[in-house]
């Protein structure tokens, strides 16, 4: 793959586009089709990368541009899918639904198109009327079932914004009950996933300082009377709503929207 820039850019439709093989949306596409001002995707870009500073080595790359009509250059940012995906986990309501899966739709097309065509050892050519007209009818086909899994999901995400404002925190065997898994699957989803670990020595799950920062994971400390009269302190790692809102929408979409 050259260095060429390839884009699927209809009307009403989500602007990704490939780049050395990698697929990205930018920031100000990205606005324009949720109907956020550009600055307010920036603010909660930034916040990304100041909780996850590597988020800003991997994941949303920063791209100035030049606005045609003042001259002037502004801040931009190219996302990866992964960076998308913890963007726009912060878009809440129905139609953000459905606008989010349009955009996981584009990138799973254009990506699938890039590993085809790297595979047949050739190139995306933007001049070749036959293979873009494929490529858009490619995507608008996995548009229309996803379209038809948004009205099976709508009363789900009603429930993960109730949960979301939910009071108390739950542990984690009872998060994993609440996302209709087995609790081993969870533990060993938030461990490989950086939400929580353990100290050398010690049988206890603590929570990662960025989970606990964002209001994701919380610590309970406990007082055990033991049969002795002496005391034991103990610590317990807790999901928030937050959080189990959060992850309810990084776990449950991935098992149940593959097309």
């Amino acid at each position: 793959m050259n260095q060429q820039d390839v884009a699927i850019n209809a009307e009403r439709q989500p602007v990704v586009f490939a780049r050395e093989g990698e697929v990205f949306a930018n920031s100000r596409d990205v606005a324009a089709f949720f109907g956020k001002e550009h600055r307010s995707v920036l603010n909660s870009i930034d916040n990304l990368i100041q909780q996850e500073p590597d988020l800003g080595l991997h994941n949303f790359m920063q791209t100035p541009y030049v606005e045609p009509s003042n001259g002037q250059t502004y801040r931009s940012f190219d996302m990866d899918r992964d960076g998308f995906t913890l963007l726009a986990m912060g878009f809440t309501g129905t139609k953000a639904l459905k606008w989010k899966l349009s955009y996981i739709s584009a990138f799973n097309t254009l990506e699938a198109e890039v590993k085809r065509v790297a595979r047949d050892g050739g190139t995306i050519d933007l001049n070749n009327p036959t293979q873009l007209r494929n490529l858009l009818l490619n995507y608008s086909e996995r548009t229309e079932k996803l379209e038809q899994r948004v009205q099976e999901l709508l009363p789900s995400e009603e429930a993960l914004d109730r949960l979301s404002k939910a009071d108390g925190s739950l542990n984690i065997t009872e998060a994993a009950k609440a996302l209709q898994m087995r609790p081993k699957d969870l533990f060993d989803y938030l461990s490989r996933n950086g939400w929580i670990y353990k100290r050398a020595g010690s049988a206890s799950w603590l929570g990662y300082q960025s989970k606990t920062t964002a209001g994701m994971l919380e610590h309970k400390v406990t007082t055990v009377l033991r049969a002795d009269g002496s005391e034991k302190v103990t610590e317990q790692v807790r999901v928030t709503p937050k959080g189990l809102t959060a992850l309810a929408k990084l776990i449950k979409p991935s098992l149940s929207l593959a097309i």
